[in-house]
């Protein structure tokens, strides 16, 4: 198997230690950048698979080092920060972030989350510089498509109720989960390991935020609402909305 990179971008030298050992131990090598600015030129430069960045950098927030890595690559982006309000953990995932941790965090966790990331393919976008003449072609990714909902992984596009919205792999993973039981009341547990193939996942809370990203996104992008109901509480189903 190829051998799987990343960027730990933090300040702090030990959780920076941290987050490259619990790499380390499920395959992936990594550098570091403490900077935002450091993080976008050396994510330019090494195209890695997957990127653990800090909120709070020293020269900007990492939402902002998130729009500009995702004005050149796909590569994996999972958001670690002290901040534990929801509307942060929203926000990282609508600007493209596709997992997200709360320190403190387990070793172990992120090393879970960062393998089950890896086994997905990206969709593919060619990074800038002359690293993008010299790449080999990527495998082209089989599109996703339960429940009348369609995700095709090399243009990041979901379809659902004849609407387009851009999806991240992990929220096309678990819409998909939902439209392939239309009606089925999942549990986060049931959820967690049917999308994330019995990884350990230490909180199931990713579902919750998943799920309000996807509802925000299709809100937005005009598909209505309806799509994904909340049963009893604390479990979700995809319902269709009814026409008429």
């Amino acid at each position: 198997m190829p051998q799987h990179t990343a960027v730990v971008v933090e300040d702090d030298p030990d959780i920076a230690e941290l987050l490259q050992i619990a790499l380390e131990a499920v395959g992936v090598t990594s550098e570091r950048a403490t900077t935002g600015a450091e993080a976008v030129e050396l994510v330019r430069r090494l195209d890695p698979d997957l990127v653990t960045l800090d909120l709070t950098l020293p020269d900007m927030d990492g939402t902002e080092v998130c729009r500009r890595l995702r004005g050149f690559t796909d590569c994996y982006v999972v958001m670690i920060t002290g901040r534990t309000e929801e509307v942060d953990r929203l926000v990282g995932l609508e600007i493209g972030a596709d997992d997200y941790l709360a320190k403190p965090f387990s070793p172990r966790e992120l090393g879970a989350r960062a393998a089950a990331l890896l086994r997905r393919p990206r969709a593919g976008v060619a990074p800038a510089g002359p690293a993008a003449t010299a790449a080999p072609p990527a495998p082209v990714a089989e599109p996703v498509e339960a429940g009348g909902f369609r995700y095709d992984p090399v243009t990041g596009t979901g379809v659902l109720g004849g609407t387009a919205v851009a999806l991240t792999p992990g929220e096309a993973d678990l819409l998909a989960t939902l439209a392939a039981r239309p009606g089925h009341a999942w549990s986060r547990a049931d959820l967690v390991r049917e999308v994330y193939d019995g990884e350990f996942i230490e909180s199931d809370y990713l579902i919750d935020v998943q799920v309000a990203g996807l509802r925000r996104k299709l809100r937005r992008a005009g598909a209505g609402t309806g799509w994904i109901s909340t049963v009893e509480g604390s479990l979700y189903a995809f319902t269709p909305p009814t026409a008429g």
